[in-house]
């Protein structure tokens, strides 16, 4: 059974952050690939201020290189209007087909607003999600963080390590190296002309100084 891993974000600008996390989940659950997936116009998130989307894309592509369990795909960029996750998980299901297993990778922090995502009862029919502690939140994912009305839905299963869904899938609370990195501080950090070095990866570094990226306070509130 293949076993790929979907992170999704707006990776405005994509750091080490990311790219730590998503390594150690990548190990823990033993992922042939992760996917790494900007969002176009996350529902969340005010569509001013965001870096055009071939920008921060190709800060990703650049970041994921020279790891050949990472992959990049653009099908939210690809898609018109806003970028939803149960669409997204959808077509990576329909993609690899009922041979590959499904892992959701998300912080804590995003977990705690899924009662406001599209079709959020319906995500957990269709694959396993991943919980990571990020700096900042509590520490581990637990029942209690459910929305009310799913809670019941879900047991504990110890063999598993994680809580079960009668669909069959799995919410795994991961915790992960705790690197206090923010998209927020680093676009705070260029635009103040400080450096960025061991934040995010050298290429994606010096992509951002020649793109002369983040400059104008406008990009500020972006996620």
């Amino acid at each position: 059974m293949k076993k790929i891993g979907l992170l999704g974000g707006t990776f405005n600008p994509i750091h080490l952050g990311h790219l730590r996390a998503a390594e150690e989940i990548c190990f823990r659950f033993e992922l042939h690939r992760v996917f790494f997936i900007p969002s176009a116009y996350p529902p969340h998130k005010k569509k001013e201020g965001i870096l055009d989307a071939p920008l921060r894309a190709e800060m990703v592509r650049r970041a994921i290189a020279d790891n050949p369990r990472f992959a990049y795909s653009g099908v939210e960029l690809e898609r018109p209007g806003k970028s939803y996750s149960i669409e997204t998980i959808e077509h990576f299901c329909r993609q690899f087909g009922s041979g590959t297993q499904v892992y959701f990778i998300v912080g804590l922090d995003a977990f705690l607003e899924i009662h406001t995502w599209k079709d959020y009862a319906a995500l957990f029919r269709l694959c396993h999600f991943v919980v990571m502690t990020r700096p900042g939140f509590e520490k581990i994912f637990s029942r209690e963080h459910l929305p009310v009305e799913l809670k019941d839905e879900f047991c504990y299963d110890t063999q598993k390590g994680g809580y079960a869904h009668p669909s069959g899938f799995c919410i795994y609370p991961a915790e992960v190296t705790a690197m206090d990195i923010s998209s927020t501080r680093i676009r705070q950090w260029v635009r103040e002309g400080r450096s960025i070095k061991y934040l995010v990866p050298p290429v994606v570094e010096a992509f951002i100084h020649s793109q002369k990226l983040y400059l104008k306070k406008d990009i500020e509130a972006a996620g």
